[in-house]
């Protein structure tokens, strides 16, 4: 115990918390990591939870519990779920990256046992792993498609760790087949492991709308007044930007009314400032408005009274922004490539990411006559995925996991 005695925070914490109880009383307790998330700065994994946490909630037995790993600033952030769910408060987030790497590692052994849990949801598995079962949540494998998406000791820490914590795992939950592949191609793991759960999108927030109002607030308030084709996504150079602003700059000729609205930002300056200067040596400056980063609300404006999204990353496991524009009725074009054709399923226009001369004819016949048969399909697309079905799905696989471990210790 002497890791709880090196930092008060350690001992207050667990003070603090409302799950000390028996270990073993026939329920099943699962825990869910919340800690890798900055609370000063959440990502799209913070929205992730927080819709498919209460949709769990909502659908616990009576012997069932969800434990949230937060830490004393990142449990404000996860709230109001209920009587069922509960606490276990870590001394760091991710805005101490490093200590909170250190206490998922060291403090994880020691204080998930007070709480009884039988299954632990997170991206790592812990140095030591002595009572639970371990469900591994991967989203990503950045670390071997995208490494210069990340810093050289992450990548070095996520290289390390992806085969151990994917060898440790009773279950792994993707979010498509696109990703399996590339587990699969990466990672030594057993096929047999992997669960498919596809992520959804918020269709209270993301719907039709106004589209004339929608247009009317991003003029007033961000400046992009003539019709628009959208970009919408993080500006690392995998996301391919700067092939859609040489895809832009022929696309224009055809399109002389329109403009190209990047909304987005990012921690990469130096390819921000890249795209700024290439789209100067391309001629479209006056026709391209960067936006900078947005609410996912204001995203939502921009997805109504947008003529087009265009998302030609080269490489991701879903691409959410698809389904979040095809919600809102926004025709999409999008990559040929990884997991965008499976999360489009035939309701967007495909293009050659590498290609400028492919994406600039798909984004023409988008705004042309194809456009009302992508706003009708898309919208069709959308509805399939919803929070209620990804928690649903999510909470079978942690009881799949309990109950095999319940009868592993018969």
């Amino acid at each position: 115990m002497s890791i709880v005695n090196e930092d008060p925070r350690l001992g207050a914490a667990r003070a603090s918390d409302d799950d000390l109880r028996p270990p073993r009383d026939g329920r099943l307790r699962v825990a869910v990591n919340l800690l890798t998330e900055d609370p000063r700065s959440p990502s799209g994994a913070h929205w992730f939870w927080t819709r498919v946490i209460p949709e769990m909630a909502s659908r616990l037995g009576p012997k069932e519990e969800l434990h949230l790993v937060v830490s004393p600033t990142s449990k404000p952030l996860y709230v109001g779920y209920g009587p069922q769910v509960h606490y276990i408060t870590f001394p760091w987030s991710n805005e101490r990256r490093n200590l909170r790497t250190l206490s998922e590692h060291l403090y994880s052994p020691l204080r998930l046992p007070l709480a009884g849990i039988d299954v632990f949801n997170t991206l790592m598995a812990p140095l030591v792993n002595p009572t639970w079962s371990l469900v591994v949540h991967m989203k990503t494998m950045h670390a071997f498609t995208t490494p210069e998406a990340l810093s050289p000791s992450a990548r070095l820490y996520r290289r390390l760790n992806y085969p151990r914590s994917a060898r440790l795992a009773d279950a792994i939950v993707i979010n498509s087949e696109s990703l399996r592949s590339d587990i699969e191609h990466y990672l030594d793991v057993d096929p047999a492991k992997l669960r498919l759960v596809h992520e959804a999108v918020d269709h209270e927030l993301f719907e039709p709308g106004d589209r004339a109002a929608a247009r009317a607030h991003v003029a007033e308030r961000y400046g992009v007044t003539r019709p628009f084709v959208l970009f919408v996504s993080s500006l690392w150079p995998y996301k391919n930007c700067a092939g859609l602003l040489r895809a832009w700059a022929l696309a224009s000729r055809d399109l002389p009314g329109h403009q190209l609205a990047v909304v987005g930002g990012g921690r990469d300056e130096k390819h921000i400032a890249h795209l700024h200067a290439l789209a100067g040596e391309l001629g479209i400056s006056g026709s391209t408005a960067f936006v900078g980063p947005v609410p996912l609300e204001e995203a939502a404006r921009f997805y109504q009274a947008a003529d087009v999204l265009v998302y030609p990353s080269f490489s991701e496991t879903f691409g959410l922004p698809i389904l979040e524009a095809m919600a809102c009725g926004c025709p999409v074009v999008t990559s040929d490539l990884s997991a965008m054709p499976e999360t489009a399923g035939g309701a967007a226009l495909l293009c050659d990411p590498h290609d400028p001369a492919s994406m600039a004819r798909s984004i023409v016949d988008a705004i042309g006559p194809k456009g009302d048969w992508l706003r009708e399909q898309g919208l069709r697309r959308a509805a399939q995925f919803t929070w209620a079905s990804t928690a649903a799905k999510t909470l079978d696989v942690y009881r799949e996991v309990g109950e095999r471990r319940r009868g592993a210790n018969k």
